[in-house]
């Protein structure tokens, strides 16, 4: 189990909400939980405005722009998506060993969508490049 999860959904939240989280407990999947708290509690759309903006914060903080991914951030939270509205699960733990692709083959589930590379060029870094595959729905 990841160390994120010595955390409630609600302590997660708000410690990245203010740019409080250890950057230890930040991995993959800790950006899927919070995509999955997000989408849970706010719906897709706000999901993705609170997720780009509070992550742009947060890598700011740690003096890490760079880092931060428009293009991979909003498909993450697209596929999550995805995923919550075909489970049965009734929480993230459940959901993310119900569908492990999302865990263990997150690049082949992006190369579904995208033929273009997105992980480095600089248009997908600042703006969200839609699908050019295959859509999030």
């Amino acid at each position: 189990m990841n160390s994120h999860f010595v955390l409630s959904d609600a302590q997660y939240e708000k410690q990245f909400a203010t740019a409080q989280l250890d950057p230890a407990l930040f991995s993959h999947e800790a950006h899927l939980r919070l995509a999955y708290i997000h989408i849970s509690n706010y719906g897709i759309e706000q999901a993705i405005s609170n997720i780009t903006f509070q992550l742009k914060k947060y890598v700011q903080n740690l003096g890490a722009e760079d880092k931060f991914n428009m293009t991979l951030s909003v498909a993450a939270i697209k596929a999550m998506d995805h995923f919550i509205k075909r489970s049965s699960s009734t929480n993230f733990l459940s959901l993310i060993t119900e569908f492990p692709r999302l865990k263990y083959n997150f690049k082949d589930l992006m190369a579904a969508h995208y033929a273009i590379e997105i992980y480095n060029i600089p248009l997908a870094k600042q703006q969200f490049l839609e699908p050019d595959l295959l859509p999030f729905n």
